[in-house]
């Protein structure tokens, strides 16, 4: 199953016309992604402030299906299509009552924070992550 988690559209996510402005949508994402480490056991103050490690995206697609409005409540489902060496390629799918949003491919890369360059995922979390595909 893929992991998902919850977003209420707020007044902050839209334009004028109430309907989510596209960049909000990247920002949803990448909290999903937040979330989703969490839900592994690898939460983002750890990796970030303990480890020292950064997981930035290096690529990113994404099709815009249908609009979603002020109150909403939005799903997005995270799953792992492939788990490398020091990425891993995520399927997004935002949906809203069942009726798809947005759909989005990216890849993730596991980077050092001080030399700014790509490293392994730590065997714990590749296990994990891998077990998701």
């Amino acid at each position: 199953m893929p992991f998902s988690t919850t977003v209420l559209v707020r007044f902050a996510h839209v334009d004028p016309a109430a309907i989510v402005f596209y960049p909000r949508y990247f920002e949803m994402l990448n909290g999903a992604v937040e979330d989703w480490f969490s839900h592994l056991g690898w939460d983002f103050r750890t990796l970030h402030v303990g480890l020292q490690m950064a997981t930035p995206i290096v690529k990113l697609e994404c099709e815009f299906v249908a609009p979603s409005e002020l109150g909403e409540t939005l799903t997005i489902a995270i799953a792992p299509t492939n788990v490398g060496r020091s990425s891993c390629t995520l399927h997004y799918c935002v949906s809203c009552n069942g009726t798809e949003r947005v759909r989005a491919t990216g890849t993730l890369v596991c980077m050092s924070i001080p030399t700014r360059r790509s490293i392994p995922w730590p065997d714990g979390l590749r296990a994990k992550m891998t077990a998701a595909l």
